[in-house]
């Protein structure tokens, strides 16, 4: 198939999760021999912090405006047998309008955010989507499983609404002999929602044990935040540093955003990666994560300061190995990049199919 994504950035994993996943994506279609083009929007926070800016599969162009991607792309769009617009695309609306309006393939969106964008919808904020939108695309490719794709079909109109989380890149994370540097460590870009689960499952417990050793990573994080001595702190890792990063941990944590916790079956590529690495998860819990991973074999639920210190300062160290070692064959069965370009072909087929036969 020739596919045509527009997306948040492929270029640019600054402050942006999406990076990782369309890169593995992407290249995997292109492995299995299809065609793809990557269109992004040309900003300056990712212009300054560029770590691939020439991805080495398919094809990536970056576009100045709407004006520029319509002069320079319509043709591209037109002749894909499907095109694929991303959440959080700049001008994602108008963007999704032209789309829809000049493409003669399949037309799907992908998000990444699903129950952020469902929230942003309830509140009026139709910036990258609108209402009426979810209904115009062919199909719907949603972050967020479970009740959430009913809602999307039933409520929203949207024809296909399909599962489609993210994944990782086996070549990229696996497991090192690097001997631990942390206990506890947590990756992600700073939001209001999730710090207060960042505090009382890894801050208090740095708090409560000084003789631990506790990391936290990635940017935005507001000055005001009160770190022990014993966390250290680091603005941004890049892609290719997420697997030291991850083997440098006894334990890493997973924290969720509230709206992700409210729709459920929202797996963040952190626990994909992680897990690949047979790094032991400590997660937030919510509905749909056993779904993914067997709570207390393939994976540690906490639900606050207490727990984590539990099992940081007293799980055996066989028990802490095993969980890790069995949490990797789970995401290597079902959660490589390999495995959703094998599933997103059939997914488009499927969706044209279906709009044919209505």
């Amino acid at each position: 198939m020739d596919i045509v994504f527009l997306g948040l950035s492929i270029t640019s994993s600054w402050g942006n999760g999406h990076a990782t996943t369309y890169r593995g994506l992407l290249r995997e279609l292109a492995r299995q021999g299809h065609r793809v083009t990557f269109l992004e929007r040309d900003v300056p926070w990712y212009a300054l912090h560029r770590d691939l800016p020439e991805p080495p599969y398919g094809r990536t162009h970056l576009y100045d405006s709407l004006d520029d991607l319509r002069m320079r792309f319509t043709a591209t769009v037109r002749d894909a047998d499907a095109v694929v617009v991303g959440s959080y695309v700049p001008d994602g609306r108008e963007v999704g309008d032209w789309v829809m309006a000049t493409a003669r393939g399949t037309t799907a969106f992908y998000d990444i955010d699903t129950p952020v964008t469902l929230a942003k919808l309830d509140a009026g904020d139709h910036a990258y989507l609108a209402p009426r939108q979810i209904a115009g695309y062919d199909l719907y490719l949603s972050f967020t499983g479970g009740p959430t794709l009913d809602r999307l079909q039933d409520v929203h109109g949207a024809r296909c609404a399909r599962a489609f989380h993210c994944a990782f890149d086996p070549e990229s994370y696996y497991p090192d002999e690097t001997a631990p540097r942390w206990d506890l460590g947590y990756l992600g870009t700073y939001s209001d929602d999730r710090q207060p689960r960042v505090e009382s499952l890894l801050i208090e417990p740095a708090r409560r044990w000084p003789e631990g050793r506790f990391t936290v990573a990635g940017p935005m994080y507001p000055a005001t935040i009160d770190w022990p001595s014993n966390v250290m702190r680091t603005d941004h890792v890049p892609p290719a540093e997420h697997r030291a990063f991850y083997n440098a941990q006894r334990f890493t944590l997973n924290v969720t955003r509230d709206d992700m916790i409210r729709a459920g079956w929202s797996p963040s590529v952190r626990l994909f990666e992680a897990a690949a690495c047979a790094t032991p998860i400590v997660s937030d819990v919510w509905d749909g994560i056993e779904s993914l991973f067997e709570p207390g074999r393939e994976i540690i639920l906490a639900n606050g300061t207490a727990e984590v210190l539990d099992v940081l300062r007293h799980m055996p160290e066989a028990e802490r190995v095993a969980i890790g070692r069995r949490a990797r064959e789970r995401v290597m069965a079902e959660h490589t990049a390999a495995h959703r370009a094998r599933a997103l072909p059939v997914l488009l087929e499927e969706a044209a199919t279906a709009w044919e036969v209505t």
